[in-house]
């Protein structure tokens, strides 16, 4: 028998009992549409987070104070931690490497501006965070770059906190209250949104060192620094080594590239949607119990079916190769509905929840697809070997 012959004869046997076939193929649809959908918010998430960690640009370093050193003794770990302090930004921002640097403090604190008051997000920064981060000033202009060394009362105010703070009316030359200094404001920043849950438009800039004054600290809590892109960036890290090391006379501090961030960052996203297409796939081998089933009685009800192609010169390998063939025209009917029912599902929670992060998996959806059609020859193979096995007379005497 000719593979045409094949299909035609298990695509006529699967419609003359479609009811059956529809609700054999049933678990595979929602499982290969549960894959669909849980990878696709999984890769949707995946790309969101790793847009927003990289919306400050891809070229960052950030030095922190702190480094833990053993000394091969169960419990014996001294801290040797030093404050980063102004003086070793300005020392990194010397580097041939280093294109900008920002010194970073963050804190929140009661923020008085006209008649209204509130609390908010306070980061004490430099004058080059326009050219770090990536951010724009919508009026006025951000802080000098000398207040790194010689600091005044300056302070830049976030789209949101200058609405709230001051309305409708010009904040450039307005004077606030932070604790219990006051600030001239001297621009506001245009529309940024949420970073990673950090609502930047309702956040106030100072100089790095009046906000290491507000908060008490003597050191600042990182130092992000913008290196050239056409350099490696173990050069980099290790100049910036070595002049920190040189200051402090030992390592003191931790050193993370935006790199690192961003491939520990993608390997925990991965997992994720791993993790959830993984639950998903649970529903696929329900369906491949449900397939093996209904082609188990298929064989039972068929026995006189069988002994008469048997009789008329059907060889077993015809009647293993039929039975497969209808296993496979279900899983693969049941894959390709489960993957136009979950696309389908995806565009509408697109379309409803347009702040849910949505992207199709087209990878994951490939592999679904093609683990349904395994799943349907699994599950077909032992029914099909049943039905080869059977005995011309034998099956023509079940009738």
């Amino acid at each position: 028998m000719h593979a045409f012959d094949l299909v035609r004869l298990s695509y006529r046997t699967l419609i003359s009992h479609k009811l059956r076939s529809a609700l054999t193929v049933i678990g595979l649809i929602i499982g290969i549409a549960a894959v669909v959908i849980l990878t696709s918010i999984g890769r949707g998430i995946h790309t969101f987070v790793l847009s927003e960690f990289t919306q400050f640009g891809t070229h960052l370093i950030a030095v922190s104070p702190g480094k833990k050193t053993t000394f091969g003794i169960s419990g014996a770990t001294i801290s040797t931690v030093r404050p980063l302090t102004i003086a070793d930004a300005v020392g990194l921002s010397k580097l041939p490497a280093i294109l900008a640097v920002v010194p970073v403090v963050q804190g929140n604190a009661r923020v008085e501006g006209g008649a209204r008051q509130r609390r908010t997000n306070v980061l004490g920064v430099g004058g080059s965070v326009p050219e770090v981060w990536r951010l724009k000033t919508a009026a006025g202009r951000f802080l000098p770059a000398e207040e790194e060394t010689n600091p005044r009362a300056l302070a830049v105010l976030g789209h949101k906190l200058a609405v709230e703070l001051f309305g409708s009316d010009n904040p450039l030359g307005r004077r606030i209250r932070i604790g219990s200094d006051r600030y001239r404001v001297i621009g506001t920043m245009e529309k940024k949104g949420q970073m990673l849950g950090f609502d930047m438009d309702d956040t106030l800039y100072i100089p790095a060192a009046k906000a290491l004054e507000l908060f008490d600290r003597e050191s600042l809590m990182e130092i992000d620094l913008l290196y050239q892109s056409r350099l490696p960036v173990d050069a980099v890290v290790n100049s910036v080594k070595k002049l920190l090391i040189a200051r402090h006379r030992f390592e003191d501090f931790t050193i993370v590239t935006q790199n690192q961030m961003l491939k520990t960052m993608d390997s925990i996203l991965n997992i994720l949607t791993l993790a959830v297409a993984a639950l998903g796939s649970i529903s696929l081998f329900v369906g491949s119990v449900g397939i093996l089933t209904i082609m188990t009685i298929a064989v039972s009800e068929r026995v006189s079916e069988i002994g008469l192609l048997r009789a008329i010169g059907a060889e077993r390998s015809v009647i293993f190769k039929l039975f497969l063939c209808e296993a496979l025209g279900l899983s693969t009917a049941g894959g390709l509905a489960g993957v136009i029912l979950g696309i389908l599902a995806i565009r509408i929670i697109g379309i409803a929840l347009p702040a849910l992060p949505v992207e199709l998996a087209w990878a994951y959806i490939a592999a679904a697809f093609l683990v349904s059609i395994v799943i349907g020859a699994a599950a077909g193979v032992a029914p099909a070997m049943k039905a080869a096995r059977l005995e011309p007379l034998e099956a023509l005497r079940a009738e």
